[in-house]
């Protein structure tokens, strides 16, 4: 019998500690210099605890109104990317026709694209058919790549749903509207909620994109980057960031959580 303390398995278990430390540490420094009394550097051991950044924040109206537009931008792009994403899926899913993998690209290339070069095109595109910059240039933006996490998660739902229902219902005199809202619906429900969730939370603190399509708008991202700068400012960024996190956090919290309870009744 192999001992599970093998060298291979030592060396596995180190590289995923010193990997899961290298990537939440920052965020825990983060969350420690919400708390400091230094208004101006980061110094650590903290030279003081206090909470009275949080109440600067909640006061602040520049704060809230970032909060209101990226919140805004947020759910309207995720819910235009569930309404395209769902309709492009069905339309690949089980069809055959000439482009099929072409179309499948273009869906997924806006995610797989460097936000800068997606920033600068569609910037060069709006400016080109004189689109004014402003709250529903974001959505817009936003929503080419929102599309995709709704796209992926209702394709892969799809992949591992049984066909035969579809086709029952079908057989059954159900017209494909039927069909879709008490058969297909009901199956990637769980599927959309997660795709949309995403979606939210990748728009949510999104900042490379809107930096090229907002214009004077200024989103949380945008307003953290602009007051991080500023040393008096840096203690009330962090509590933002704080906010940030936990915004952006809890949806892919959620969003895991149901994909992994649907696969566990798949199998």
């Amino acid at each position: 019998m192999r001992s599970k303390w093998n060298l291979g398995s030592i060396g596995l278990k180190t590289a995923t500690l010193f990997g899961f430390l290298f990537i939440h540490i920052p965020i825990l420094i983060i969350i420690m210099y919400a708390f400091s009394t230094d208004e101006k550097t980061f110094q650590f051991p903290l030279p003081g605890f206090t909470t009275k950044w949080f109440g600067v924040a909640w006061e602040r109206n520049d704060i809230w109104e970032a909060i209101i537009l990226s919140s805004q931008v947020a759910l309207i792009s995720t819910f235009i990317a569930i309404f395209l994403g769902t309709l492009a899926c069905l339309a690949v899913y089980r069809s055959q026709f000439f482009g099929k993998e072409i179309i499948s690209f273009l869906v997924i290339l806006p995610i797989a694209l460097p936000g800068i070069v997606t920033g600068i095109s569609l910037r060069s595109a709006m400016s080109l058919f004189g689109i004014p910059f402003s709250t529903w240039t974001i959505v817009i933006a936003h929503a080419t790549f929102c599309i995709v996490t709704v796209y992926n998660n209702v394709l892969a739902r799809l992949r591992r749903s049984s066909h035969s229902m579809v086709e029952a219902s079908m057989d059954l005199g159900a017209n494909p509207w039927q069909t879709f809202r008490f058969v297909i619906l009901p199956n990637i429900a769980t599927a959309l909620l997660a795709g949309g969730m995403l979606s939210f939370a990748l728009s949510f603190d999104e900042v490379i994109v809107t930096t090229f399509t907002a214009g004077q708008q200024s989103t949380v991202p945008i307003w953290m980057l602009t007051e991080f700068i500023r040393p008096r400012q840096r203690p009330v960024t962090n509590v933002v960031a704080v906010f940030v996190i936990l915004v952006t956090t809890i949806p892919i919290l959620v969003a895991y959580y149901l994909t992994k309870e649907d696969d566990g009744r798949k199998k």
